[in-house]
């Protein structure tokens, strides 16, 4: 390339420089933003900010631009732009200043919440909290409106633990979930999400459904209850709870993986952290004997489980190998992570119980799912509604993205 063709360096005007903020409202149609631009080139000015909001088709969009030098001219601009707006049937506002926007603060955030229904007073409580950590609102917008409203803050001038403890604690007092997480280029790397299987992934306990084939269901349910309320040690109440499967047939298994439903929004998780790059695994107490065929069905990169000792076609009541409790699914995190290749800090772990609070905290963003009070006051975030692909929207991916790519595919 010439010299002749080389473009100019863009400046960013000095707090000296006049400037102008021209701010257009309106029914929305196409062609306002070109419209608006091309009014305002015919003065030679620079654009030194653009932000558009479009809300039931109304348009508010707000252009900063550098004043024109030429005498007079700033007030044929206004003249011009006015009349402009109003041959579309818009409003216009065009206010003076001096130079760009203030600096955002230093600690920056993404606050994501979610309601069902996200109420105005429930809003205006986070955003006091926000404002009450010494934290700046500097931009909001809707993540989705089904199966949940789910809103996003983007926050500065706060740190990212000190507003994530003051949040939650706003978060249980008027039951909304709401998600911090540090804004940068991680939030958008590669990650890894590993979630727990029973009562995350999919609806049931793995082990009480092998028990109603035994028929010990309600005692296997009972010891199941007590360890994931972290009453009992886990790996001793596994072998309990193993020890009443002795003598089934093989056969269960099949039975068992028949009967196994996954959480509503799980396909839609999987499928779309998937198009995204990310790699998925799932870490359980359960057993091997389901949790492959859930690795293979849904396409996970990663799985791990107990394994049910089967002898002569029969369930022996014992389980082979090492025990997956909750340390082992904190250290099959880490492994999983290190296969990936993707630091801790990128991963992201989803559970429900006691035996997850290990992986939960290890994680960059732990995520207690539809989980125990224990869990919920541990993890990082809480979500209490029954869909888990709206952990996407906890990642900033949007409803319409979702959408969007499942109609491509189609």
């Amino acid at each position: 390339m010439s010299a002749s063709r080389i473009p100019p360096v863009a400046t960013v005007p000095d707090d000296d420089v006049p400037t102008l903020l021209v701010k257009i409202f309106g029914k929305d149609r196409p062609g306002i933003t070109a419209g608006l631009c091309d009014t305002l080139a015919a003065y030679g000015v620079h654009i030194v900010d653009i932000e558009q909001v479009v809300t039931r088709g109304r348009i508010v969009l707000c252009v900063l631009v550098t004043a024109p030098k030429a005498d007079g001219a700033e007030g044929d601009l206004r003249a011009t732009v006015h009349s402009w707006a109003e041959s579309m049937r818009l409003q216009a506002e065009i206010i003076s200043g001096r130079g760009d926007n203030r600096p955002r603060g230093t600690g920056r955030s993404h606050v994501t919440v979610l309601g069902n229904p996200l109420t105005a007073e429930s809003t205006a409580a986070i955003a006091s909290r926000i404002t009450g950590t010494g934290g700046n609102i500097d931009r909001i917008f809707r993540l989705a409106k089904y199966p949940v409203t789910a809103v996003e803050f983007e926050v500065s001038g706060a740190e990212t633990e000190p507003l994530r403890t003051a949040l939650a604690i706003e978060a249980a007092d008027i039951g909304v979930d709401v998600a911090v997480v540090a804004s940068g280029l991680q939030r958008r790397a590669q990650r890894l999400v590993v979630m727990d299987v029973d009562s995350t992934l999919i609806q049931d306990e793995v082990i009480e459904l092998f028990a109603a084939h035994a028929g010990c269901q309600a005692e296997v349910a009972e010891v199941t209850a007590r360890a994931m309320r972290g009453e009992l040690d886990f790996e001793q109440s596994l072998h309990a709870r193993v020890a009443l499967l002795a003598g089934i047939d093989e056969s269960v298994v099949e039975k068992v993986r028949a009967e196994v439903r996954l959480t509503p929004g799980a396909r839609t998780l999987i499928r779309t952290l998937k198009r995204l790059g990310y790699q998925v695994g799932v870490v359980s107490g359960g057993f091997t004997q389901v949790t492959d065929d859930l690795k293979e069905r849904l396409g996970l990169d990663f799985a791990s489980a107990n394994t049910l000792e089967v002898v002569d076609g029969k369930l022996t009541g014992k389980v082979i190998g090492e025990v997956v409790d909750r340390a082992g699914k904190a250290r099959l995190l880490r492994r999983f992570a290190a296969e990936a290749g993707v630091p801790l800090v990128q991963t992201v772990a989803i559970g429900d119980g006691a035996n997850d609070l290990d992986m939960l905290n290890a994680a960059g963003l732990g995520v207690a799912f539809n989980a125990k009070p224990v869990v919920r006051e541990a993890a990082h975030t809480a979500v209490n509604v029954p869909f888990l692909d709206t952990v996407l929207y906890l990642l900033g991916v949007t409803r319409e993205e979702v959408e969007a790519a499942d109609a491509h595919v189609d």
